[in-house]
Order: C-alpha cells, then sequence, then structure tokens
C-alpha cells in the first residue's frame, strides 16, 4: 500500500486500514531507518478487570501453602546464620 502525506502532514489511511482501527484508539509512533512504525498503546487493565483474570487462572497447584514457605523462611535462616559464623 502507498499512502500520500497531505499538505497538512497528515495520512489518510486506506479503508483496509481504517476498518482495523477505532476512533480514540491510541499509537506509539517510531521512526526506524526509512520506516514509520506505529504500536497500538494496549490500554490498563481495572482493578476489576484484572481481579476478574486472576480468579479465572484459579489456585496454582504448586503454590506452597503458608506452613512450607514458613519451613522455607527458617531453613534459609539456618544457613546464614551457618555461613556468618
Amino acid at each position: 500500500m502507498i499512502i500520500t502525506i497531505t499538505e497538512n502532514g497528515q495520512l489518510n489511511l486506506p479503508p483496509e486500514i481504517q476498518s482495523q482501527i477505532q476512533e480514540g484508539d491510541k499509537y506509539e509512533i517510531s521512526v526506524i531507518e526509512n520506516s514509520i512504525v506505529l504500536k497500538k498503546v494496549q490500554k490498563p487493565l481495572t482493578w476489576s478487570e484484572l481481579s476478574r483474570r486472576i480468579e479465572q487462572l484459579g489456585e496454582d497447584p504448586e503454590q506452597p501453602t503458608l506452613s512450607e514457605i514458613s519451613d522455607i523462611v527458617k531453613e534459609v535462616k539456618r544457613e546464614m546464620r551457618a555461613k556468618n559464623e
């Protein structure tokens, strides 16, 4: 596809591209050698959306219990004490 820059410095995007973007979308623009690159900026997730996604993942079967974490911390402390003696 070839486009032309207008006298006002604007780009007239072809319909095939316009159909893939929405008004209000934000893009990061950069110039790399002889190319102009547009990269869509993703909207940050809301807390409720983030929480919903985490809940969908479910429990991690490999997540250690609090007791296991406590045992690991105690072991590391013992090793650090022994190393410093």
